[in-house]
């Protein structure tokens, strides 16, 4: 099964959401677990989630995504933000406990001068604080493009991460096709190849998800700047082989792109016509 989704606003609940998704053609979807920019979050529904699992169900719905607000940074010199980082973190997966068997998707984090080192450290001494041995979500590490003094833009510092986390099966990567190459990594010449690297590093195996996007900057560009699909450095063509890739077909592939609903809909519709059988 090709699963297809895009970002879509939690405001209304997982019962709009899923309808939405199904009125654009999409059969999976992200959502931010709170406000983006900030802390809070609505109270869970507790009929809207059954009545959204029922709807999924009928339709066949892949894996969900739910994305961390932007705010947190487990890995800040400044200790009230990465508690911060780590209450928010860990209510969100007790959050996610209502839609279990999903994923949950966060940046690794900005070690603002501390050294990357440090930053590494912190982020797994956040993960093993919150994850816990009964949890049903995995939780997932971006690929980040390596702007400032982020934390994961090189597959080698996101395996250090995973291999200091005591819990580690709970946890994966979520590859952003924007990052990676904004990072360097040359997704358009050399697919394989990335593949190859990110497998003898970290392992196809962790590898749980895919945030489809094009880039408005060239490979190396450390930029993080999407594009719709097809309109940025990347390609079209660049895609078609994302998406049919062996390693990755099976995945599912959430849109981040400068769009509405309208625009969502027509790059659903371009990459199931890029797919093949």
């Amino acid at each position: 099964m090709f699963t297809i989704g895009c970002h879509l606003s939690a405001s209304d609940g997982f019962l709009a959401m899923g309808q939405t998704a199904l009125s654009i053609g999409a059969n999976t979807f992200q959502f931010f677990t709170r406000n983006p920019r900030g802390s809070r979050a609505k109270a869970i529904d507790e009929q809207d989630v059954a009545s959204f699992l029922a709807l999924a169900k009928e339709n066949d719905f892949g894996t969900l995504l739910a994305h961390a607000p932007y705010t947190i940074n487990p890995c800040s010199k400044d200790e009230r933000t990465r508690e911060f980082a780590r209450m928010t973190l860990s209510d969100d997966l007790q959050r996610m406990e209502y839609l279990p068997g999903n994923l949950y998707n966060f940046h690794p984090g900005s070690h603002t001068g501390q050294g990357i080192e440090v930053g590494i450290t912190q982020i797994a001494d956040t993960l093993n604080e919150i994850l816990r041995p009964e949890q049903r979500t995995t939780v997932l590490l971006e690929t980040m493009a390596g702007k400032g003094s982020e934390v994961g833009s090189r597959f080698e510092e996101l395996r250090e991460i995973l291999n200091r986390v005591e819990l580690s099966d709970h946890m994966g990567v979520c590859l952003d096709t924007c990052h990676v190459s904004d990072a360097g990594y040359d997704i358009v010449g050399n697919l394989d190849g990335v593949l190859a690297e990110f497998d003898r590093i970290v392992g196809l195996d962790r590898l749980k998800a895919i945030h489809i996007n094009d880039s408005m900057n060239p490979l190396g560009a450390h930029k993080d700047r999407h594009e719709k699909i097809g309109q940025g450095f990347l390609g079209t063509e660049a895609f078609e082989r994302i998406i049919n890739h062996p390693a990755l077909r099976h995945l599912p592939f959430l849109l981040e792109t400068p769009n509405e609903l309208s625009g969502y809909a027509a790059e659903i519709a371009l990459l199931k016509d890029l797919r093949s059988e």
